[in-house]
This record gives C-alpha cells, sequence and structure tokens, in this order.
C-alpha cells in the first residue's frame, strides 16, 4: 500500500495524492526534499556529543508554528530533491564523517520513505542509533511503523492548552495526539540509558520551549510529563524562543524570554521532583543557531 496515494501519515489527515505532485499542510509532495545534511553540534550533549550529530532537515512541516525558527525549510522554501538511494547513502556518509547518530528532523511527512532508506543503509552497514526529532505533532500509527529502527525519540511537546495551540500552530488537538504518540515512544524504547562516554542509545527526550508569557502552560507540561513517565524519559526545558520575522503580528510573543520566566520553570521543574533533564544557559536566543539551509551534504 503507497501510504502517498491518500495521505494520512499525520493528525492533518489531508487524504491528498502526494504521487501526483498534490501538497497537503505539510507543502511536499512524496519526493523527499533534504535542506541540510552535516554534523551538528546544538543538540543536547547526550545527543552531539563531541563529533556532532549527523542531522538531516527535511522540508516540509505537518505543524507550521508561527514562530517557526525553521521557517525556511518547514515552509518548504529551501531544499534539494532526492531519491531514496541517496537518503540512505547520506546516512552512510554522515556515519563515515564520525556522527554520533542520525538525527531526523522534522521528518514525520516522509516517515514511509525514511523506513525504506534506513532499511537500505543499513544492509550497508549503517549501525549507529537513528534519533527522531519531530514536533511531537504525530500519529500514533505512524510512530509504530518506525519499531526496532528508531532508537532515540526526540519529540516537542509544546503545548497542554488547546486554545494556545491552535493560535500558534493551527491545531487545537495538539496535545491529544502529542501525549499519545510520547507514551507510545517511552513503550518501544524504555527509560533512557547512555554509552560510557554518556552518549544516548536509547529512549526518550522530550523537549520544551517556553513561549512568552505563557509560564503557566509550560508548568503544566512538565508537571505531566514527571507525573506520567517519571525517570523514564529526560526532559529538556529550553529558552532559545527567538521573535523572527512575522511574530510582529502576535505582539505578546514579540520577545524574548526572559531570564526570571526561565529560572522559574526550572526551579518548578526541580521543586516538583524532576532531575532527568537538560537546561540552556547563557544567551540562546539567537539566530546564529539556526543553521544554514544550503543543501550542505545533500
Amino acid at each position: 500500500m503507497n501510504l502517498m496515494k491518500e495521505c494520512t501519515i499525520c493528525p492533518r489527515n489531508c487524504k491528498v495524492d502526494r504521487t501526483k505532485t498534490n501538497r497537503g499542510y505539510c507543502r511536499e509532495t512524496e519526493k523527499i526534499v533534504v535542506a541540510r545534511a552535516s554534523l551538528h553540534m546544538w543538540e543536547e550533549p547526550c545527543i552531539s556529543g563531541t563529533n556532532g550529530s549527523g542531522t538531516v532537515f527535511f522540508s516540509g512541516c505537518s505543524l507550521g508554528c508561527v514562530y517557526c525558527q525553521n521557517y525556511n525549510i518547514s515552509k518548504g522554501i529551501s531544499g534539494k530533491e532526492i531519491t531514496t538511494e541517496r537518503l540512505a547513502e547520506i546516512f552512510l556518509e554522515l556515519q563515515s564523517k564520525g556522527a554520533h547518530n542520525i538525527n531526523l528532523v522534522t521528518p514525520s511527512h516522509f516517515v514511509p520513505q525514511i523506513i525504506d532508506a534506513l532499511v537500505m543503509s543499513r544492509k550497508k552497514g549503517l549501525h549507529i542509533p537513528i534519533v527522531y526529532n519531530s514536533s511531537g505533532y504525530e500519529k500514533v500509527e505512524t510512530i509504530k511503523m518506525l519499531e526496532g529502527l528508531v532508537s532515540i525519540y526526540l519529540p516537542d511537546l509544546k503545548y497542554m492548552d488547546g486554545s494556545i495551540a491552535m493560535k500558534y500552530s493551527n491545531c487545537r488537538d495538539y496535545f491529544e495526539h502529542a501525549s499519545k504518540a510520547i507514551a507510545e515512544m517511552v513503550r518501544q524504547t524504555g527509560k533512557v540509558s547512555f554509552d560510557e562516554d554518556g552518549m544516548a542509545v536509547k529512549g526518550v527526550i522530550v523537549r520544551h520551549m517556553t513561549l512568552p508569557g505563557y509560564l503557566d502552560d509550560s508548568k503544566n507540561i512538565i508537571r505531566y510529563l514527571y507525573e506520567t513517565f517519571g525517570d523514564k524519559i529526560y526532559m529538556s526545558i529550553m529558552n532559545q524562543y527567538t521573535p523572527l520575522s512575522g511574530v510582529e503580528n502576535y505582539p505578546e510573543i514579540n520577545r524574548k524570554i526572559m531570564a526570571d520566566e526561565y529560572d522559574e520553570l526550572v526551579d518548578y521543574a526541580v521543586n516538583i521532583g524532576v532531575e532527568n533533564g537538560f537546561i540552556q544557559e547563557g544567551e540562546t536566543a539567537l539566530e546564529s543557531f539556526i543553521p544554514d539551509f544550503d543543501c550542505e551534504g545533500v
């Protein structure tokens, strides 16, 4: 069955025939489009390590947040069409460069093609962990297709309040889908584990980037994750929100996170018992942290 014929891979359920150049919410056809494939140093320490994470940035996105920091690729502006065979080669090339893992960024709408590429590359010697790095807006059925192929899931959990999700990502049902998807990810991988060098080898690390003015929703998310999954997962509490072009239409989030806001969220996490996590220190709300999507390595 060709899942691109009537695409329901993500919760948008567009049902467009992507084999005939039709485009749904993600803005992509069945042709794989990649904007960058390189060693990336700006992930969590247990993902980037000393050599870098072998990061593949896919074009298009099923979420489309108004404040997206990777908008050039999420809107399908940047990227190069490649074959499944070429994607498999890219995985092997990144491994040969010393990548600690293969990091699939915004991969949801290309899951069937990625599965084929992973099977091909494994037959040719790919052996490093696979990281599935997504917005969290996933269907459980799609995540189940990845069982046995993905070692580490790196999803966002952006919102709990549906009205906030609707305002900034046009998906009132975000938490409903993301919470179920994360539960499936945890079922597949179990508790986070590391090798002797401190690199993650399996498990789920959930990212939450707090938005200006929405500290209460952020606290609710942290509490939900801790009460639901305990020490099975790691949390990555991020302060890197950067207001870019277009956000001026949303004046309430057209600013950076203040230090005292972020400190309050981190203190809240510690006070309720969270021990397994990552925080960001210093000035991370910079456009320089956003890579150039110039088709390097593609």
